[in-house]
């Protein structure tokens, strides 16, 4: 399953098969696939990313987030929206600040190239199995 951040992306996880030499590992690993207005990227390098076409993609869930931090859903649609506007303005006037998600990883540009760096923690949760293939991955 994916989730949608309109204007932003989508996260999702992608179930990947290794070869090994004795042994094929079937990994479950995150992946970010950007969506932004070009505008804002057009001297930026960003990694393409393809989700396969059988994942489902939800919406971001405003009600369960508002679940977790006691304010209204349009509250919290409106703050995730303004945010990502700011992000977009930034990344347009040529100012390169990361975008944490917490527990999940940052959203940085180093030398122009915009790429989501997932936390070992993430990675981590999602495959109990093969975590350090799944972390050479990723």
């Amino acid at each position: 399953q994916g989730v949608l951040v309109p204007g932003l992306g989508t996260f999702a996880v992608v179930h990947e098969q290794i070869n090994g030499t004795e042994e094929v590992y079937v990994v479950r690993r995150p992946v970010f696939q950007l969506d932004m207005d070009m505008s804002c990227l057009r001297e930026l390098v960003f990694p393409t990313v393809m989700i396969p076409g059988d994942t489902k993609i939800m919406p971001l869930d405003y009600w369960w987030l508002s679940q977790t931090n006691s304010l209204p859903p349009d509250m919290v649609r409106g703050c995730v929206e303004e945010t990502i506007l700011l992000y977009s303005f930034q990344l347009r006037t040529r100012q390169r600040p990361a975008f944490t998600f917490e527990n999940i990883g940052i959203l940085s540009c180093q030398d122009n190239v915009l790429c989501m760096q997932f936390h070992c923690s993430c990675i981590a949760g999602l495959e109990s199995r093969d975590v350090w293939v799944a972390l050479l991955l990723t």
